[in-house]
């Protein structure tokens, strides 16, 4: 029987990362695709509790969720499009950008992921990272990274146990010209406050917060020496085992004595 996979994103229905990934996966499965209406980038894992939702459907098997969450997408897929049953993989991306170390609490497109293992589906998130100008993306190598990990995870089973996803991120290279894939830990980010200040035609201020830059700390005394950050910079692909559980448990003893 053949596969099933569902794939959304956080940068919109009709983002060229999104497209690039259906076409990288189709030949693989049944593929069933639910996106944001507009750009849900940095929206977390949040779901939608103060307004209904409509799906609409834009071709067979493609639809935008107005006005949903990735993790909506993901949510409501499972009661409409797959009437309480699951779909063999989530795959959320293809995200025009990093999601590289701390990124990942932001992301709408880690969220979709974490949703899947939530539900209990396994899942993979795919980032392309850019440098500068994002506009014009190249997604050959990312394309071809996510056929032969969804192909492995179709065919030879998935990695990780329960509420675990695999977040991956594509250096800005040709295909023949990265070195390979790494399997890495979260970085850890260094975030600015970039954010430009501006005046509307009434001399209202305004805000518009930037997009950070791909500033790190090395982590030392780690268990893995290998960082995502540190495999982008090297011209590697990074995959990073992400669980849901964030309880720092080397803390639980020092805060009891604190308290």
């Amino acid at each position: 029987m053949r596969k099933r996979v569902l794939i959304t994103n956080d940068d919109g229905f009709d983002s060229k990362g999104l497209l690039a990934l259906k076409e990288a996966i189709e030949p693989l499965a049944d593929v069933v695709v639910v996106a944001p209406t507009i750009q849900k980038s940095a929206c977390g894992h949040s779901l939608t509790l103060t307004r209904p939702l409509h799906f609409v459907e834009l071709e067979e098997n493609f639809y935008k969720l107005d006005d949903g969450t990735p993790s909506d997408c993901v949510f409501l897929s499972l009661t409409k499009l797959f009437k309480g049953s699951k779909p063999d993989l989530v795959v959320s991306g293809i995200n025009i950008g990093a999601n590289l170390g701390e990124d990942i609490t932001y992301s709408g497109t880690a969220a979709a992921a974490m949703e899947a293992v939530l539900q209990g589906i396994p899942a993979l998130a795919f980032s392309q990272v850019c440098k500068g100008d994002c506009s014009n993306l190249n997604y050959d190598l990312a394309k071809e990274v996510a056929y032969k990990l969804v192909k492995k995870v179709l065919e030879e089973g998935y990695p990780l146990e329960e509420r675990k996803f695999l977040n991956v991120n594509i250096p800005p290279l040709a295909p023949s010209e990265y070195k390979g894939s790494k399997v890495t830990h979260a970085g850890r980010r260094e975030y600015g406050f970039d954010a430009e200040v501006h005046l509307n035609p009434r001399g209202l201020e305004y805000y518009w917060i930037g997009l950070p830059k791909i500033e790190w700390k090395p982590t030392k005394n780690h268990k893995h020496d290998y960082s995502d950050i540190e495999a982008i910079r090297d011209d590697f692909v990074s995959i990073t085992p992400i669980h849901l559980d964030m309880t720092h448990y080397e803390s639980i003893r020092s805060v009891e004595e604190w308290l």
